[in-house]
């Protein structure tokens, strides 16, 4: 079985599939499930899906997150399939340190293939577990934000977010 639940969060209804053993298998600012089963590899994608009141523990990640506790996601596992480079890409990007964006050069970088900006913009654009696999750490040379599936504004937020919780500060 695959299961689905939207949760409030401050920039808006936050959902996530996810297996029956708590695996997400997606995640965005949507309150529409159909926004992000498209984005699973149809080789995990689930035909149906059942809407949850809530997820149990990863419900409970999802609000610690939003309250400041940026470090509550990266325990959560994640399944997505794709190429070598993407789903190696996605891997490196759950360890970009929250506060502390990269650029998409910088992405290329760290997955070991310094010329592949391209293909470490394309890691992020085709992300399917936001927040889980943090792609809003990623931003363009000088800072600009590049793009962002859920929006800009929301990629703001979480930037913000970050940055003021490393910071010590309150809520971004």
């Amino acid at each position: 079985m695959t299961y689905y639940a939207t949760q409030d969060t401050p920039i808006g209804p936050f959902t996530t599939i996810a297996t029956a053993a708590a695996t997400v298998l997606a995640s965005g600012w949507t309150a529409d499930p159909e926004d992000l089963r498209h984005l699973i590899h149809p080789t995990l994608r689930p035909a149906d899906l059942t809407a949850r009141k809530e997820l149990g523990e990863l419900t409970r990640v999802v609000d610690a997150y939003h309250e400041g506790d940026l470090s509550a996601i990266d325990s959560v596992v994640v399944e997505q399939h794709s190429g070598e480079f993407l789903t190696h890409a996605w891997k490196v990007l759950r360890a970009v340190p929250a506060g502390e964006p990269v650029t998409y050069t910088g992405l290329a970088e760290l997955a070991g293939r310094p010329a592949a900006t391209r293909a470490a913009a394309s890691a992020c654009a085709r992300n399917a577990a936001a927040l889980f696999v943090p792609c809003h750490r990623v931003v363009r040379i000088g800072g600009a934000l590049g793009g962002f599936r859920w929006g800009l504004p929301v990629k703001q937020w979480l930037l913000d977010h970050e940055a003021a919780r490393q910071a010590g500060g309150g809520v971004g």
